[in-house]
């Protein structure tokens, strides 16, 4: 190193209040590497999502710090960068070495390759499909290991084609030495619905619910049939969030029972024009939770949260939405929602959904939630206990709805009929505020018609 050169720390950001460690995912940058400032060095996998880490400083990357899987706190060091002289032709970002240009080339030379033989069924079933030989992909997880969005890159760049496949529609079985002892398992969790009627139940009554693709990570124990899962920092955030809740907070819960048929018939009305206006679907929930919203501006003590010696009741409506991923459920929040109306909830519905699936929620998606809505009916739930979402007061579920028999003026007609679930903080809230509440939502709800606008 000259004189002029000068070697940087680059460390964990503070990225959020609660925030105070960060693993590393994967370096998408190996020493030797010339670093453009604001380059994406690596992937920060925090308790609620995953980030990039851009570099702050340009230059050359001397050393790594902190391996993949391992964990540092805010403002640990986890990574040098060799910070170039003015005038150099580093500082023009030309490479000097061929040695970083071959290690860019081929991230595989010198890295570990203990976990290159570890298959997930996913990866097999999907390797399977387009008749891929898993030898021939290069993985990008910790250790080698070959990921979904390895195959699907495989598949993208057509090498499957150059390596001799089979067609798609006749893929090639795994090979012996490839095919797990978990088969069953896979098919267990990667089945496809089964093909019949259309469903006369539920919240989606013209078609059934896609089933989420779960992996089953891991090895087999040797004469067991079991596998170990590594927990990801995201399903730890959950364990000890959901154990904090039922620890603390004295749960209490109620239900209630609502006429919706007014609401599916406004929803099918409008729904189709909606989409081909706004892009988006216009769901249930987004009438259910503008019910909601509209409910805790009448009864404001349900937007709080319990601080010992006081309780703190917040002004703004943060909606917290459970949304499920493959692997884990998150609570991206959409942030006042008092001030907006059903199509505007139906798009922040639709884009929050949209950003947990694909992996893109940031910090900010994520922070600021004041009472949470979840949509179990979307499964066929009819009945649910949910754990309250630490350290909000409540949280409510939207159960499916189903045709039913009711009794009106001593009448017998055929209703679209729903559940609402609440869980309750019981150290804030009592039963006759939270019924009240309940009712409410209620009223809301069985008030739409078909003169309800959407703007």
């Amino acid at each position: 190193m000259t004189e002029n050169q000068r070697e940087t720390e680059v460390t964990v950001p503070h990225l959020a209040e609660s925030l105070v460690s960060a693993t590393i995912g994967k370096w998408l940058k190996q020493p030797g590497d010339y670093i453009e400032q604001y380059d994406v060095l690596c992937e920060l996998i925090t308790e609620k999502v995953t980030t990039e880490m851009p570099s702050p400083v340009a230059g050359r990357l001397t050393k790594l710090l902190v391996a993949e899987g391992e964990t540092a706190a805010v403002g640990e060091a986890i990574c040098l960068i060799q910070e170039p002289s003015s005038g150099s032709a580093e500082a023009a970002g030309t490479p000097q070495a061929g040695h970083s240009q071959t290690a860019a080339e081929d991230p595989s030379s010198g890295s570990d390759e203990s976990m290159r033989s570890r298959y997930s069924p996913a990866v097999l079933r999907l390797a399977g499909e387009h008749g891929i030989r898993l030898e021939d992909v290069q993985g990008t997880g910790l250790g080698g290991r070959i990921t979904r969005k390895d195959i699907e890159a495989f598949v993208a760049s057509g090498s499957q084609g150059r390596a001799g496949a089979a067609p798609k529609q006749q893929p090639a079985a795994p090979a012996p030495s490839e095919r797990p002892a978990a088969k069953a398992q896979e098919e267990l969790f990667l089945s496809s619905p089964p093909k019949g009627p259309l469903r006369s139940t539920g919240i989606h009554l013209s078609e059934n619910p896609p089933l989420p693709r779960i992996e089953v990570e891991g090895q087999p124990l040797e004469g067991r049939g079991e596998y170990l899962v590594d927990v990801t920092p995201i399903r730890s955030a959950i364990a000890r969030n959901m154990r904090q809740s039922v620890t603390e907070i004295p749960h209490g819960w109620m239900m209630i029972e609502v006429d919706v048929t007014n609401m599916v018939l406004l929803r099918n009305k409008l729904k189709d024009e909606f989409k081909r206006q706004e892009g988006v679907n216009l769901t249930y929930l987004s009438f259910m939770m503008k019910a909601v919203v509209s409910a805790i501006k009448d009864y404001p003590i349900m937007n709080s949260v319990w601080a010992v010696d006081k309780i703190i009741v917040k002004r703004d409506i943060n909606i917290s939405l459970a949304v499920g991923t493959e692997d884990s459920v998150l609570t991206p929040v959409i942030k006042r929602a008092d001030q907006k109306n059903i199509a505007g909830i139906a798009r922040e519905i639709e884009e929050l959904s949209r950003k947990t699936r694909a992996g893109k929620l940031s910090l900010d998606d994520m922070q600021g939630g004041t009472f949470t809505v979840n949509n179990t009916g979307s499964f066929g739930s009819i009945s649910t206990q949910p754990i309250i979402n630490y350290p909000q007061a409540a949280i409510i579920t939207f159960e499916s709805i189903v045709k039913r028999p009711v009794v009106i003026q001593d009448m017998i007609a055929v209703r679209s009929m729903a559940n609402l679930c609440l869980s309750l903080d019981h150290r804030i809230l009592d039963g006759v505020i939270c019924g009240r509440f309940l009712q409410r939502v209620k009223e809301n709800m069985e008030s739409y018609n078909q003169e309800t606008k959407l703007y």
